[in-house]
């Protein structure tokens, strides 16, 4: 991709974490740390290190917790989407944010995922591989057979130009959505007020052929569960001091 890197960005902050219990009963999910970070701020800090200036993070389940720690964080800049009253689920929580997240594609991140860097940083290779003239959404990838704390039968298939196709009723897919993507506010022309998922928009922008897949080169951890968390924990310490 040509031009300027992105630099607004949103993370998903606003879930229950309800399958993180107990872990959760008493914070938020994005605040459990994993090898001497919270995911909130390993997220944060992968952004900042990819140029992003202004990160905005929506809110829901013990909403104070996570302003709190954010208040004295200034790279990025943060802006707090409040989901107080209601929770939006994914692509309702990114649409509320738009006006925050500029006319340009954003980068956005799930705050119960964690991942180390190939040769590269997936977020650079992410804007690296962005085509404005072919994309609405462009998503990272990993194999199932080498994801962390996941043990679902993958969600995407991916050909050899780079369009995904979702797994809908086939019994499984090779690749995993890591929660990591890069997405132009053109994905959200007419979508409804309210709840919905990111999903319905992939469908759509699959339909249109401009839905986008990258696979990642490094390591990926998602952290639903309090065995997930521990799986993560040992993997990532093991490699603490190498790069992501």
């Amino acid at each position: 991709m040509t031009g300027t890197a992105p630099r607004h960005a949103m993370v998903l902050a606003a879930g229950l974490g309800l399958r993180m219990r107990p872990i959760t009963e008493t914070r938020p999910k994005p605040l459990v740390t994993v090898a001497g970070r919270t995911l909130l701020d390993r997220a944060l800090d992968a952004l900042a290190d990819a140029g992003v200036t202004d990160a905005t993070v929506n809110v829901h389940y013990l909403p104070q917790m996570i302003e709190d720690h954010l208040a004295s964080r200034t790279v990025p800049r943060i802006a707090i989407s409040d989901e107080r009253e209601t929770l939006l689920e994914t692509g309702g929580g990114v649409a509320r944010a738009l006006p925050l997240l500029g006319p340009d594609a954003f980068f956005v991140v799930n705050a119960d995922i964690a991942w180390r860097d190939g040769g590269t940083p997936a977020l650079n290779r992410l804007f690296e591989a962005w085509d404005d003239t072919a994309m609405d959404a462009l998503l990272l990838l990993h194999p199932v057979a080498d994801a962390t704390g996941y043990d679902g039968a993958g969600d995407f298939f991916v050909d050899a130009g780079g369009r995904l196709t979702r797994r809908r009723e086939a019994p499984e897919a090779p690749l995993v959505f890591t929660g990591v993507q890069l997405l132009h506010p053109r994905l959200f022309a007419c979508t409804p007020d309210g709840p919905f998922p990111l999903t319905r928009l992939y469908d759509r922008a699959e339909t249109e052929r401009r839905l986008f897949g990258l696979v990642h080169d490094g390591d990926w951890h998602h952290i639903g569960t309090p065995e997930g968390l521990a799986e993560a924990e040992a993997r990532l310490e093991s490699t603490r001091g190498l790069p992501g």
